[in-house]
Order: structure tokens, then sequence, then C-alpha cells
């Protein structure tokens, strides 16, 4: 188990995605990957008041009331550890204390419950004084509505800027960060924003943690075409220097007779700061590989390996 930051919540070291939750799977797919989840040793789930609004005839909610539906029907709300964002729904637009305080009402009703553990500002909203934005989520600790907030899309210096604001006013400030970090996507984390992560305690939750099926291994030269929304994104990572990550990532797999995508969560996993990487699945068949990567161990010598062959 890994603890998230400086809270007291110990959680499988993988955050499943919830962002196919009620778009790309429906209800009852859905159900049984959580199912599953549970049933492998998880229970941190996160997801957004966004998630699936860019769906045809969504309007964003889906995937909370999906995750709470479930949650009612199996009984164990104070069993799973709920992750949830602020800031990106059209209806519901940054972080201005208004919106924050309609917005945390809205994903407790859709996710049936009346907290959450972890609320984030899903991006800095440069709209609104960062004082009114760390305020207004220290009101939503403050009335019990969240346990912890968290920070996702921050710079260094907006990111420490918010926490001087919040040890200022007094109020509850980031206790975890959710940065866009991966094998082959590292310049957004790695230096001081991953500096400033590990002096500040801070547990990192990066989001992206598959490089959108890219550090799975099924994006390759001749490969057959994937029915994935993901697959162009995926696509762009395959050039001199992602057939290189691919080739060592399924050399460190064969030696220990397990997928590229449990190595590549795995690699992630030791990096400073994180706690535990997001990866979503749209079917229970794509699960037992994310399970493996929350405890491969990998040899040092493997991380050096990867770490230099994806610089």
């Amino acid at each position: 188990m890994a603890r998230i930051g400086t809270t007291d919540l110990d959680v499988l070291p993988l955050n499943l995605g919830g962002n196919v939750f009620g778009w790309t799977a429906d209800e009852q797919a859905s159900f049984a990957v959580l199912d599953a989840f549970v049933e492998g040793g998880g229970s941190f789930v996160d997801t957004a008041d966004v998630y699936s609004e860019w769906g045809d005839g969504h309007e964003g909610g889906e995937s909370e009331a999906t995750i709470g539906r479930w949650m009612a029907a199996r009984g164990n709300r104070s069993d799973v550890v709920v992750a949830t964002k602020v800031g990106k729904l059209s209806t519901r637009r940054g972080t201005s204390r208004a919106v924050v305080r309609a917005a945390i009402d809205d994903s407790l009703k859709r996710l049936g419950t009346d907290y959450v553990d972890l609320y984030y500002a899903h991006e800095d909203d440069q709209d609104t004084p960062l004082e009114e934005t760390v305020a207004a989520l220290g009101e939503v600790v403050a009335d019990g509505k969240a346990r912890y907030v968290a920070a996702s899309n921050f710079t260094p210096g907006r990111l420490a800027e918010a926490l001087r604001i919040a040890d200022d006013l007094g109020v509850a400030r980031f206790v975890a960060l959710q940065p866009h970090y991966n094998l082959v996507h590292r310049g957004d984390y790695e230096g001081p924003l991953q500096e400033l992560a590990v002096r500040e305690g801070l547990g990192v939750l990066p989001y992206s943690s598959l490089a959108s099926g890219f550090l799975t291994g099924k994006y390759r030269d001749g490969a057959p075409a994937v029915d994935s929304p993901r697959a162009g994104s995926a696509g762009r990572y395959l050039d001199d220097r992602g057939r290189r990550v691919l080739a060592a990532l399924d050399a460190v797999a064969a030696a220990h007779g397990t997928s590229v995508t449990a190595v590549s969560l795995a690699w992630l996993r030791v990096q400073p700061g994180v706690v535990a990487p997001i990866a979503s699945a749209r079917s229970v068949d794509q699960l037992p590989d994310l399970l493996a990567g929350a405890r491969l161990e990998l040899a040092d010598d493997e991380i050096t390996a990867l770490s230099d062959v994806a610089a």
C-alpha cells in the first residue's frame, strides 16, 4: 500500500481512471471493471465533473453518476477512495468561490455521497484570484464535503503560491498533484515541479500514465489498427525514440514474464513523489496488467535503463 502525501489515505499504488465510465464503457462494463478492481485489491477511483461532456449527447457528470450508482449498488462507499475535480465543465467553468461551492454539491449528488476523499482544482484558473480559489477549496474541506484538496495542471510557481496562500489563510492546503507524466512524456513534471512536490510532501498521481495507450505496446509499426478514441494521440509517439522505448520495455517485460503495460506503470510508480499512477480500463480484460503494474518490482538497473532510453 502507498500513502497519498500527508493524508491518512492508504491505497494500492494504482488510481483507476474513471474517464471511460459512462462513455466508452457502458454501465454494465463499468460496474464489472470497478468490481474487478476492488477484488484485485484496489480502492482508489479518479473522476471529474467534466467526464464525459465531450461524448455525443453528454452533458458531463456521466462518470460520477456511474460510480455513484455502483457504490450504492455495492454499499461500499466507505471502502472506496473517491477523487473528483472542478474547473473544466462548461457549465461550471473555473474555480471561483461560486463555481466551487455549486460544483461540489453537484458532484456529491451524482456520486450519491456526502463527501469525497480528494477534490481537485482540475486546472489553474488564471481568471480567478488564487486566494479566492484556495479559500473556496478550504471551505469545502471545512464544510466536510471533501477530506482533502489537490491540484492538477499547475505550474511550479503557481502551485508554490497556492501552498503559501493556504498556509497564510490557515485553510486546507493541496496534498496531492496530478500532472501529465509517463515514460515518454517527462518534461511537464521532471524538474522544478517534481522538486516542489517532493519538498512539500505532495502525493503525485500522474495522468496519461500509459501515454494514451502507447505504453501498452499495442501501437507499433505494422500492428493492426486499434479501435480506440486515443489511437491518434498514441500514434504520435511512434518515432525512433518511441521504438527504442518499446524495445527496452519488451526486454524488461520478457525478463519478468509480464506485460509492457505493467512495466510502464512499475517504472512510473517509483519515480520521486509518485504514489499511484492513473490508468483506465474499458473492460475487465484490460485490468490484470494494470494491477500487475501496481505490484511489479523492477531492478535498479532496469529502472535506469528505461529512464535513459526514454530521455
